[in-house]
């Protein structure tokens, strides 16, 4: 609703005598002239036609009158002659020297329009008024408004004299009084009562008409379509039966050991709304709409021509038409607190509503299947790939140790090692026992020279084997390594092979891990309320849709009648 502006306005009329205009004015301001300047009022005096004399002054036509009144002559003895009135462009000037309103000016047009006046301007209509003894700015009270045209001129012809006028400019006082005018006859009582009487009619006339007025346009732009309405859905409108079901999507539980707080922080079995949201958008989607169409004939059912024409799907409808038509028939809605999905299946056979919803729950457990799936297989990929990873270099690990041990003969380098070492210490003890003999032998003035000679043989036989076999350990033949490089290989191969059998079992533990956690996050659908085909149509809500069309068209009528008035008062101010 919007409302007329308001703004204030200054100086809208002038509060002290205006400059005088003409010839009139330049006497009146002088104080001199031929005459005073007549203001069109004759002698009726009205509270603006002019300043009052102030007490104690003498009025300038006060003498005119006594000197009239006494001899009706001049100090010479001759009559006097009468002042000549002012003309009419010194009336208008006047008039435009009052500096009066553009809406005193409307409003003066009006008035004398309604009296039956046709003054040339608008300064015009507030002179030939005031000539009649009419108020140009009078309001008009509510008995006025419904006087029937043909009595207009005559109501406004016994209208007071005396009524309220605006400021008249300082000429106007001076000007010379005009003859006198006939007061207008008054009613008498039963005449009054009569004007009353009819006027009274004239407004119950009014009222009984803007009734049946109000009456019909009530009829016209609600009553009548609200029956319509109520009509269609009465007599014409298919009834629709709905099949409803309920069902929440679950993951498995947990099967921590911890207790405690652990399971406070656990979690509960309810999916996250995301999956729930996304089964939603599945059975909204128009690849459930398809998939229906093709298992139940979704687009023949509403095609049928038992269907009403507003709820009929014409047979060459296009898929987006059928799509929009499976929206309105299906409604699903998800409460996040008790993470339960709620279906609801519209359609004109009660089987085939409950065939509907059947097939969309069974499409939805399918989803969620998938769903499943897909992260099971996303979280044991990497776990796979590493173990598979760890087994082959195991393998390789295994077969490099098993190379090495064929290609050098040994089983195990430690074990040669320790043999070569107990055999070198071994012929050290023979060789320090020989150097001992052959130290005992040379000890005695005359040794035998045969038994030194084999002592120093069987020393020099003792060091050479001991120099072969320390050679044996760090120098090996021409085309065999040595002992020492085979159990550097030997060594690093085995540390290799226990190397990838720790990350093997580290692998292993890791893709066991894995595969609890997404046996975890494996999700499935547990139906709550099984869709069970009714035996009554659940919709069209009759009444229910024929009062709301009739609030719906009260509020257009309302907010239209209110913009017709709004507009209406602005145009007319």
């Amino acid at each position: 609703m919007t409302t007329k502006p308001k703004g204030k306005k200054f100086r809208i009329r002038r509060t002290g005598p205006t400059a005088p205009a003409g010839e009139a004015g330049r006497a009146a301001a002088t104080g001199g002239g031929e005459g005073a300047v007549d203001d069109g009022f004759g002698d009726v005096r009205y509270p603006t036609a002019g300043p009052q004399t102030p007490a104690g002054e003498a009025d300038p036509n006060a003498g005119a009158q006594a000197a009239t009144g006494q001899a009706g002559q001049d100090g010479a003895g001759q009559p006097q002659q009468p002042a000549r009135g002012p003309s009419i462009e010194e009336e208008l000037a006047a008039i435009r020297a009052e500096g009066l309103t553009g809406r005193q000016l409307r409003m003066a047009r009006r008035t004398a329009q309604k009296h039956g006046l046709q003054p040339a301007s608008d300064f015009d209509a507030v002179r030939v008024l005031r000539r009649k003894g009419i108020d140009p700015f009078e309001r008009s009270n509510m008995l006025e408004l419904v006087v029937n045209d043909g009595d207009k001129r005559a109501d406004a012809q016994r209208l007071p004299a005396t009524v309220r006028q605006p400021q008249v400019p300082a000429q106007a006082a001076q000007t010379a009084p005009a003859p006198a005018t006939a007061p207008a006859p008054s009613l008498d009582d039963a005449a009054r009562a009569q004007e009353i009487l009819r006027m009274q009619r004239d407004i119950a006339n009014r009222r009984r008409k803007r009734l049946l007025l109000l009456a019909a346009r009530l009829m016209v732009f609600i009553m009548l379509p609200t029956l319509l309405v109520g009509y269609y859905y009465y007599r014409v409108a298919t009834p629709f039966f709905a099949t409803t079901s309920e069902f929440q999507i679950q993951k498995s539980e947990s099967t921590s050991p911890a207790g405690g707080l652990g399971g406070l922080f656990g979690g509960t079995s309810f999916a996250t709304s995301q999956e729930s949201i996304a089964v939603q958008s599945f059975l909204e989607s128009r690849e459930a709409m398809l998939m229906l169409d093709a298992e139940f004939g979704l687009r023949e059912h509403f095609s049928a021509p038992g269907i009403d024409p507003l709820n009929r799907l014409a047979p060459d409808a296009s898929t987006e038409d059928l799509y929009d038509l499976y929206q309105r028939n299906l409604t699903i809605g998800y409460d996040p607190t008790e993470g339960l999905i709620r279906m609801e299946v519209l359609a004109a056979d009660p089987e085939l509503s409950e065939a509907f919803a059947s097939a969309l729950i069974r499409a939805a457990e399918q989803r969620v299947d998938q769903m499943t799936q897909r992260v099971r297989e996303d979280q044991m990929a990497g776990a796979r790939d590493s173990y598979e990873a760890a087994e082959e270099a195991l393998a390789a690990a295994q077969l490099r140790v098993v190379n090495l041990q064929e290609q050098s003969g040994v089983l195990s380098s430690e074990a040669e090692v320790g043999a070569l070492f107990n055999q070198i210490s071994t012929f050290e003890i023979q060789l320090q026992n020989e150097r001992l003999r052959l130290s005992e032998l040379q000890s005695v003035e005359r040794p035998n020279e045969t038994r030194v000679e084999v002592a120093q043989r069987n020393i020099a036989r003792l060091e050479a084997l001991i120099g072969e076999l320390r050679d044996s350990m760090t120098e090996g033949a021409s085309s065999e390594a040595s002992l020492a490089r085979i159990s550097s290989e030997l060594a690093v191969a085995r540390a290799d092979l226990e190397t990838r059998q720790l990350m093997l079992s580290q692998a292993l533990q890791q893709m066991e891990t894995a595969r609890i956690e997404a046996d975890r996050q494996s999700l499935y659908l547990t139906v709550s309320v099984n869709p069970v085909a009714p035996d009554e149509a659940a919709y069209p809500r009759k009444l229910e849709n024929t009062l709301l069309a009739f609030l719906i068209f009260s509020g257009i009528y309302l907010m239209m009648s209110m913009t017709a008035s709004i507009l209406r008062e602005q145009v007319s101010a």
